[in-house]
Parts: structure tokens; C-alpha cells; sequence
């Protein structure tokens, strides 16, 4: 099992930044990949960025240039970092782990974002 525990969500003037952060706990050695998804009322939940143990990142179009997803292992931890953040950012964001071999996922219960034009 796996626990996270998101935090730094919050409200934000559009152009201003936050930073996100998510904790794990439980059997961390398993977690191969660690990621931030969205979902904002009435849509689908969406990935923003993820990293794999190895460092490498991935980020959706929308956020490319204005986020930076970073991770401690020796803290067991991810953040993600956004930058001139826009009205459309405006959603829960879910912290996720990926574990291997046996595919698991695993969630945070949340945290929410809201950008004020």
C-alpha cells in the first residue's frame, strides 16, 4: 500500500504561482512513476506532468513551459511547481503513484487550485 498526502493547493490571482506538494508513505521502494492529474467541474480528470524514478518528465500541453514537476526519493516526495497561472488552471489536483511490478495505482484525496482572473 501506498499513501500520499497532497498540500499547497489554494487560491491565486492569475499570473502568480504555486507549488504543490505530495508526500508518499507505505511501500515507496515500489513507486516507479509519480504524477499530478487535474479535474475541474464537468470534465474528465487529466494528467498534468509526471516523473519516473529515473528523472524523466512528462508534461501536457497546456502546462509545458509554466510547470516544473520535481522529486525528492530521499524524501519521498514530488511537487510540481506552477508558474503564470491561468483561470483554466482552476482544479482538484490529484497527486498519483504508479507502482511496478504490480501496477498499481494509487491516489491523494486532492487539492484544490483556484486561479482568479
Amino acid at each position: 500500500q501506498v499513501q500520499l498526502v497532497e498540500s499547497g493547493g489554494g487560491l491565486v490571482q492569475a499570473g502568480g504561482s504555486l507549488r504543490l506538494s505530495c508526500a508518499a508513505s507505505g511501500i515507496i521502494f515500489s513507486i516507479n512513476v509519480m504524477g499530478w492529474y487535474r479535474q475541474a467541474p464537468g470534465k474528465q480528470r487529466e494528467l498534468v506532468a509526471s516523473i519516473t524514478r529515473g528523472g524523466s518528465r512528462n508534461y501536457a500541453d497546456s502546462v509545458k513551459g509554466r510547470s516544473t514537476i520535481s522529486r525528492d526519493n530521499a524524501k519521498n516526495t514530488v511537487y510540481l511547481q506552477m508558474n503564470s497561472l491561468k483561470p483554466e488552471d482552476t482544479a482538484v489536483y490529484y497527486c498519483n503513484a504508479y507502482t511496478y511490478p504490480t501496477g498499481n495505482d494509487y491516489w491523494g484525496q486532492g487539492t484544490q487550485v483556484t486561479v482568479s482572473s
